[in-house]
C-alpha cells in the first residue's frame, strides 16, 4: 500500500532514492522494482533486518533488475549520515509527526537532495488525525508516538523555507480513516474486536484485489477523508 505517487517522483534506473524513516520498508521495496538504487533508512534495526531479508529475496525471485541496488542504513533523519546533494529522490513518509525537531529533520531532508531532484512527504491528514486523537489517547500518546496533528498549509510553509519548490498535493487511503477511528472508539490494542476484524479483512482483501467498487470509492472520498496527505517538492537547479 504506497502512500507516495512514485510517477510523479521519476524513480526509475540510475535514479539514488532514500526512504527516510522506511518503517517496514512499502515504499523502499516499490523504487527498488523500478530498478533505483534505494537506501531504506530508519532507526528501528529490527524492521530494517526485515527489510533486508525482503530485499534479498525480491532480488532472488528477479522482482527488482539485476543492476538496482538496495542497502538498508540505521540511523537519526536528525543526522542523516550523507553529503550535501546525493540523492535524485527523497522520501519521507509518515515520519514528520513523530519527531519532536520535525524542522531539523525537514532540512536534512532537502540538504542530501540533489538539486533538480524530487522530495516527497506524507503526513497524517488534519481532520482524520484530529478525530482520532479526540477519541483516544492511547493512539497517539505513547513512547514514538505522534508528537503533533499538522495542516498541510503548515507543513508546506516548513518545507519551501528550505528553499524548495512545491510541485503538487494529493489526499491518499480514504477508506483507512473510518478503520481507524473504529480502532480509537473501541481501543486501539483490541485487535479481536468482530467489527475491527471485519473492516481488516475488507482492506486487505481491497489491497489484493484491488476491485473497482471500492477503488473508485476511495478516489471520490480521499479528498473529503484521505488519512494521509502528500507534498511534492522539487529542488531548484540541476537536470532533472
Amino acid at each position: 500500500m504506497l502512500t507516495v505517487d512514485f510517477d510523479r517522483l521519476n524513480v526509475g534506473p540510475a535514479a539514488r532514492v532514500i526512504d527516510v524513516g522506511c518503517g517496514a520498508g512499502r515504499h523502499s521495496f516499490e523504487a527498488y522494482r523500478r530498478g533505483a538504487d534505494i537506501v531504506a533508512f530508519d532507526r528501528n534495526a529490527a524492521d530494517l533486518a526485515d527489510v533486508e531479508v525482503m530485499f534479498h529475496a525480491m532480488a532472488e525471485a528477479g522482482e527488482a533488475p539485476e543492476y538496482a541496488k538496495a542497502e538498508t542504513v540505521c540511523g537519526d533523519a536528525l543526522e542523516l549520515p550523507y553529503g550535501d546533494g546525493e540523492f535524485d529522490v527523497v522520501i519521507a513518509s509518515e515520519i514528520l509527526e513523530h519527531i519532536p525537531l520535525d524542522e531539523q529533520a525537514i532540512a536534512e531532508l532537502v540538504r542530501v537532495l540533489k538539486p533538480g531532484g524530487a522530495l516527497a512527504v506524507t503526513v497524517p491528514r488534519w481532520l482524520p488525525e484530529r478525530i482520532c486523537w479526540a477519541l483516544s489517547d492511547e493512539y497517539h500518546a505513547n513512547e514514538g508516538g505522534h508528537v503533533r496533528i499538522y495542516r498541510a498549509d503548515e507543513l508546506l510553509d516548513k518545507i519551501t523555507a528550505r528553499g524548495v519548490r512545491y510541485t503538487h498535493q494529493e489526499f491518499a487511503h480514504a477508506l483507512h480513516s473510518p478503520f481507524w477511528w473504529l480502532k480509537c472508539a473501541v481501543g486501539v490494542s483490541d485487535e479481536r474486536h468482530p467489527l475491527v476484524q471485519a473492516y481488516h479483512r475488507m482492506l486487505v482483501w481491497d489491497m489484493f484485489s484491488a476491485p473497482a467498487l471500492t477503488r473508485v470509492s476511495e478516489r471520490l472520498l480521499n479528498p473529503l477523508i484521505g488519512k494521509s496527505v502528500a507534498l511534492y517538492f522539487t529542488k531548484p537547479g540541476g537536470g532533472r
